[in-house]
């Protein structure tokens, strides 16, 4: 009888692998799930009925097998439902991926089904998101790339075609068009600094000093603009305290927020930076007295070409901030704006701590 139990076992063991090997051939989830399902009940009922015949003969205990049959069955039609119910799931990320492969960018998938498959469906609908901004971005980039090349190139072309036609003299527009090409080379420097910052071949001479010189050298530059304006610098820094950083970075980061809060700043309003030490990390914060921010600023000013609509006529090609964001970042820090108490705006970025 043990011999019989063995055989059983043994041939039992080795038609299970094999028709397990021959599922994993199955063209689609759905079938292989279903496959698993007719398997995992009717090899135990073929070795139940098999030992009862060996057993008992197929006698009157033909009942209990009965019984074991109508279990089986049972078993199975549940399997097929619950098999039935993940490939569903599946099916519908898979036809939300199939959309957005076509170029809908829309797309998104039902975050629902066993937790596996609802996770898979946030992933599938973050990185939609994800792409869908980045082609905004793109749109964007070339939008704001033609006009902000297209309108000096034009003043440029018309100075040059009236200096041709001896409608003005050289030495009117000569010190313009020093200054169109001044800021074509600016456009195109901060084209190329993004680009290296994207590609990650922006390489950083870290060194641990103060922060109070790097505050004062960027104050002085933007003086000129501030008091044109109407407007009051401040800084609150402590000699001692020290970071490490790339000096020209940090000082390029700080223009940067510097004239873009002197932008938003209306005449006798204040622009102050303040430099806090804290465990690990420097906080360098940029406040301004002018509109504040929205929500929708908060969230998205540091994106690339992106302006906001009380920033759409100034002066730049909204890159300054993305390069701020990529030069933090690649100092390992932090970078984010938020609302000033009392009115305004400010934005922190951190260094780390020497």
């Amino acid at each position: 009888m043990i011999a019989n139990a063995l055989i059983v076992a043994l041939a039992t063991l080795g038609i299970g692998l094999a028709l397990a090997a021959l599922l994993r051939l199955l063209p689609t989830v759905r079938l292989q799930l279903a496959g698993l399902a007719v398997l995992a009940v009717l090899l135990p009922l073929g070795a139940v009925l098999a030992s009862g015949w060996v057993m008992f003969h197929m006698g009157d205990d033909v009942k209990i097998l009965a019984v074991t049959a109508a279990s089986a069955l049972t078993a199975l039609v549940a399997a097929l439902l619950v098999a039935r119910s993940i490939a569903d799931s599946i099916d519908r990320v898979r036809e939300a991926s199939v959309e957005l492969a076509h170029g809908n960018l829309d797309a998104r998938a039902p975050e629902g089904g066993p937790a596996e498959v609802a996770e898979l469906a946030a992933s599938f609908n973050e990185m939609g998101a994800n792409l869908s901004r980045l082609f905004d971005t793109r749109r964007e980039l070339v939008a704001w790339a033609s006009h902000d090349l297209r309108t000096p190139l034009a003043n440029m072309q018309a100075m040059l075609e009236a200096l041709e036609d001896g409608l003005g003299e050289p030495d009117e527009y000569v010190p313009v068009l020093r200054e169109q090409v001044r800021v074509l080379s600016m456009l195109v420097d901060d084209l190329f600094e993004l680009a290296r910052i994207d590609a990650g071949a922006l390489t950083l001479e870290m060194h641990r000093l103060p922060v109070a010189p790097i505050v004062s050298s960027s104050l002085r530059g933007v003086e000129a603009e501030a008091r044109s304006r109407h407007v009051t610098l401040a800084a609150e820094v402590d000699d001692d305290v020290i970071a490490r950083f790339a000096p020209e970075k940090v000082e390029r980061v700080l223009m940067n927020l510097l004239t873009n809060a002197l932008r938003h700043t209306p005449s006798d309003g204040a622009v102050a930076v303040r430099v806090e030490p804290h465990p690990g990390e420097v906080q360098v914060a940029v406040e301004d007295s002018g509109e504040g921010l929205d929500a929708e600023a908060q969230e998205r000013m540091f994106e690339r070409f992106w302006r906001g609509d009380q920033a759409r006529s100034a002066r730049g090609a909204g890159l300054g901030l993305a390069i701020a964001r990529g030069l933090v970042e690649a100092h390992g820090g932090r970078i984010w704006a938020e609302d000033r108490e009392g009115g305004g705006a400010r934005v922190c970025f951190t260094l780390p701590a020497a």
